[in-house]
């Protein structure tokens, strides 16, 4: 458990650095035929948020690790 969520938190911060700093999200949206979603989605309210969620979840797992020991 404890790697798995060390994991999902790495996952998660590293998809949505290349969201918000590259042009990925747009690029996958088209491709799946979703660009209607750009406008709501490709947005700083909605990715901002979600990268600070998924660095917490990456520091309280690291946290957890340390503790644990």
């Amino acid at each position: 458990m404890k790697n798995k969520l060390l994991a999902l938190g790495v996952g998660g911060t590293i998809v949505a650095i290349l969201c918000c700093f590259t042009p990925i999200l747009p690029v996958v949206l088209t491709a799946l035929g979703l660009t209607g979603l750009l406008g709501v989605v490709y947005s700083d309210a909605v990715l901002l948020p979600i990268l600070a969620g998924f660095l917490i979840l990456t520091g309280y797992a690291i946290w957890r690790q340390k503790t644990q020991k």
